[in-house]
C-alpha cells in the first residue's frame, strides 16, 4: 500500500503536568477503565516535556507494518525499559491513529521531577505523549474542535495510565461516572470548574522521603485490588468521599476538603497493607512528617493538609495566602525528614502548554 503521508513530516512538542489525585482511583477494569471516580489538581511545577519528530516510513524496524516504527530517548538516551513500555502502548493504539503505520517517529522525552517515587510520573509523560500524537493526527487530518481535542487526547492517555487523562486539563479534573459531576466519564476525564477561586491559587510542596522507585509498581497494586476483601467497601467510601470533596470546593471550606484529602491518602495506603501479598510503601519519615503537619495545623490553626500518591513522598496542600507561614514550617522542621533536604514546590496549574 502507498504511503499517503510520503512527503509528510513535521514535529511537534507538549509539556504536560502532573497532577495530584485527592480522590484516590485504586482499582480498574476491562482497558483502563475505573472502579471508582477520582478527582485531581493539576500541578504546574513537575512536568513532562515530550517531542515526536515524524517523518514518511520507508523501511521501518518491523518487517509486519502494522506495528510502530519508532526510536525513544529519555533524557536524552536511550532506556530500554521506558522504550518497550512505550512500543507495547503504541502498537495498542493504531485503531485509534491509523496514520501511525505510515510513519517512523523519534521521540524525545524530559521529567522537571523524579520518576518511579510516587510523583505520577506516568501521568505526566503519558499525558503528553497523547498530546503529541493528537496534535499529529490534527495536523494531518484536521476536523476537531478544541473540546473534541482535548477529549481524545484524554482517551488516549488514559489508555497508556488511567491517572494520565486527567493530565491534559487546568486547574483540576475529574475522571470516572459520579452523580456529581453530570458530563463524567469512565473513557476520558473532565475539567472540573465549579471549586472556589481559593483552590485555583493552591500550593503543594512535595517533600521528597525518597527518590528511589517504588518497590511495587502502581499497575501491581491496582491488580491486587481484584481480589481485595475490602474492594467493595473501598468503592463505596470513594463514592461517599468524591460527593463531601466536590462541596468543600464548592464551598470553600477548607476544613472539610482537608479532612477529605487526608482521609482518602490514608485510605489508599492501608488499602496497600491490606492487600495479598501485602505491601508498604511509606517510610518512617513519611510518618514523622504526617505527625508534624497534625501538630502544626492543631497549634496554628492553618488550614494545610497532606496526600500521598503511590510512594513514600508527601504533598503537603495549602492556600496561597499561607505560603510564607508553612513554607518556613517546612524548612524549619520538616526538610531535615526528606532526603537531601529535597522538596519541589509546586502549585495549582493551566494545563499542558505546546512548545513552539
Amino acid at each position: 500500500m502507498a504511503n499517503p503521508f510520503k512527503n509528510t513530516e513535521g514535529e511537534v512538542s507538549w509539556r504536560c503536568p502532573s497532577n495530584i489525585a485527592l480522590i484516590k482511583y485504586w482499582g480498574k477494569y476491562g482497558n483502563q477503565l475505573p472502579r471508582n471516580a477520582s478527582i485531581s489538581f493539576t500541578l504546574k511545577n513537575a512536568f513532562t516535556e515530550t517531542s515526536i519528530r515524524y517523518f514518511p516510513r520507508d523501511h521501518g524496524l518491523f518487517a509486519d507494518k502494522e506495528h510502530s516504527d519508532f526510536k525513544f530517548f529519555f533524557e536524552g538516551k536511550e532506556n530500554p525499559k521506558f522504550e518497550e513500555k512505550i512500543r507495547v502502548f503504541l502498537n495498542s493504539i493504531i485503531s485509534h491513529f491509523p496514520f501511525l503505520i505510515h510513519f517512523s517517529l523519534e521521540i524525545h522525552s524530559y521529567n522537571s521531577f523524579p520518576h518511579s517515587t510516587g510523583i505520577a510520573s506516568s501521568a505526566s509523560s503519558m499525558a503528553a505523549l497523547a498530546m503529541c500524537l493528537t496534535d499529529i493526527e490534527h495536523t494531518l487530518q484536521g476536523g476537531m474542535t478544541p473540546d473534541q481535542f482535548f477529549e481524545k487526547a484524554s482517551t488516549i492517555a488514559r489508555l497508556g495510565s488511567g491517572s494520565a487523562c486527567r493530565s491534559v486539563f487546568p486547574f483540576m479534573a475529574a475522571w470516572g461516572k459520579h452523580r456529581s459531576i453530570p458530563l463524567s466519564s469512565n473513557e476520558h476525564a473532565v475539567a472540573f470548574t465549579e471549586m472556589d477561586n481559593v483552590f485555583k491559587s493552591y500550593k503543594d510542596a512535595i517533600l521528597i522521603v525518597s527518590d528511589e522507585e517504588k518497590s511495587v509498581s502502581s499497575r501491581a497494586g491496582h491488580s491486587l485490588m481484584n481480589d481485595h476483601p475490602f474492594a467493595d467497601s473501598r468503592y463505596k467510601q470513594a463514592e461517599t468521599s468524591m460527593t463531601g470533596l466536590i462541596a468543600s470546593l464548592k464551598s470553600g471550606d477548607l476544613i472539610k476538603f482537608g479532612d477529605v484529602v487526608e482521609n482518602e491518602a490514608l485510605t489508599l495506603h492501608a488499602m496497600m497493607m491490606a492487600s495479598s501479598p501485602s505491601y508498604m510503601l511509606m517510610l518512617p519519615d513519611t510518618l514523622k512528617i504526617i505527625d508534624l503537619i497534625k501538630s502544626y495545623r492543631a497549634k496554628k490553626a492553618v488550614p494545610l493538609c497532606f496526600t500521598l500518591d503511590a510512594g513514600p513522598n508527601i504533598h503537603l496542600l495549602y492556600p496561597a495566602e499561607a505560603a510564607t507561614e508553612v513554607e518556613t514550617f517546612i524548612r524549619q522542621e520538616l526538610l531535615h525528614y526528606c532526603e537531601e533536604g529535597k522538596v519541589i514546590y509546586d502549585e495549582v496549574g493551566k494545563g499542558p502548554v505546546k512548545i513552539k
